[in-house]
């Protein structure tokens, strides 16, 4: 656990631009949050794979929010009702039941719908608000923390080495 927890810090603090690390916490985000049990997950889990992107954190953020998306799966359904049975795109909705796999990617599912939809809608308000906090992150909360007395009595700890190593590599 504590090897997970050294390298959230080191992606943080790696020489990776924001932008590879935002983009792939939104990408772990929308996986996280679609049911696993359809095509769709999995064509979108191979097609994230091959963009380039932080692997670490969208595996990370995949996994944790997995864990968090069952919780959500009320407000996705009602969500994902609205848009199914709009009136504009309940037709849509018809005909790509009807192209043969398009079946497998449970699109028609409430909550596989709705999950989708509002991962998209959060994704480029979220990537902006990871960009600045990455960059803040590495400019100034690094620094403080390492100059901090609390920063300076946690490196003192046997655990910390791993951590004070990890947020110095960019420092």
């Amino acid at each position: 656990m504590i090897k997970k927890i050294v390298s959230l810090f080191k992606i943080l603090n790696s020489n990776s631009k924001p932008g590879e690390i935002a983009n792939a916490v939104c990408l772990g985000i929308l996986l996280g949050f679609v049911p696993k049990n359809n095509l769709l997950w999995y064509i979108l889990f191979i097609f994230f794979s091959f963009v380039r992107i932080n692997k670490t954190a969208y595996f990370f953020v995949t996994l944790a929010v997995s864990f968090l998306a069952p919780g959500l799966d009320g407000f996705f359904d009602s969500l994902g009702y609205k848009i199914l049975t709009s009136d504009g795109l309940s037709p849509l909705f018809a005909k790509l039941i009807d192209i043969p796999f398009v079946g497998f990617t449970k699109i028609n599912n409430t909550i596989v719908c709705g999950a989708l939809a509002f991962s998209l809608l959060i994704y480029i308000p979220l990537f902006i608000l990871l960009v600045f906090f990455v960059k803040i992150w590495r400019t100034k909360i690094t620094a403080l923390w390492n100059n901090s007395k609390i920063g300076q009595f946690f490196y003192k700890l046997p655990l910390a080495e791993k951590f004070r190593n990890a947020s110095l590599e960019l420092v």
